[in-house]
């Protein structure tokens, strides 16, 4: 429609008009998806979970990256742990802590027992899982329909992991965890329509088409019905 400012365009995401040439041209059937309502909510709930799943990847490649460090330097490392656990014994004791009995002292120093092999093992498996977390991320950030067939994949793998550590033992963090990766899962399949589920794919690309092209009809219609108003108002004030 024809403005003061000049020429100017509704944009499909806000609905506003913006003066100026419009950015992209051509059937509207062949319109870019542009995310509003449900469409946006999902495009966000995805992207908070590529942050998650990057946080996760962080985290590992941290892991993995102190695994090859103590494979390094394990000697060092074993005598400084050795001098500084008497030093911890005071206050563990004013905490009620039992360092003798503790699991976290015993997988610490079950650690120092590894082999440089069996260390170097570690650290590649924990960089491969870190890897996997970052391939979700990328996935599932970009919106991409193979993206969150991965991460449904790649996130339900581990979960019999996860069980299994939760049941030897339970804490906050796992639990939250878990609770994530199994709702990450069960809304992915429904609300993505992955594996056949609520029509699949085929209803997917209708549902996400259908909403493309209502996007830019609903534009129409209300650019048709401004330009009416205006063309009214005229007639009324000539």
């Amino acid at each position: 429609m024809d403005t003061p400012a000049g020429e100017a365009w509704r944009c499909l995401r806000c609905a506003n008009f913006v003066p100026g040439p419009p950015k992209a041209s051509g059937p509207a059937d062949r319109a870019p998806e542009v995310p509003r309502g449900r469409l946006l909510r999902d495009r966000v709930i995805m992207r908070l979970l590529a942050v998650e799943r990057l946080i996760r990847a962080l985290v590992l490649i941290l892991v993995a990256a102190g695994i090859f460090q103590l494979r390094t330097s394990k000697t060092h490392a074993k005598e400084a742990f050795d001098n500084e656990l008497p030093l911890i014994r005071p206050l563990a004791d004013q905490l009620g802590w039992n360092v003798d009995e503790s699991k976290l002292i015993k997988t610490i120093d079950d650690t120092f027992a590894l082999s440089s092999t069996t260390l170097t093992w570690l650290a590649l498996a924990v960089l491969a899982y870190a890897v996997l977390q970052l391939i979700e991320a990328i996935g599932l950030w970009l919106v991409k329909r193979w993206g969150e067939y991965f991460a449904v994949v790649a996130t339900s793998l581990f979960l019999p992991l996860e069980i299994f550590e939760l049941s030897e033992k339970v804490t906050v963090l796992r639990l939250i965890l878990l609770l994530v990766n199994i709702a990450a899962v069960v809304w992915l399949i429904w609300s993505k329509r992955l594996f056949g589920a609520r029509g699949g794919g085929r209803k997917y690309h209708e549902e996400h088409g259908a909403e493309s092209l209502l996007t830019v009809e609903r534009a129409a219609v209300l650019e048709s019905r401004a330009t009416s108003t205006e063309t009214a108002a005229a007639e009324r004030t000539d």
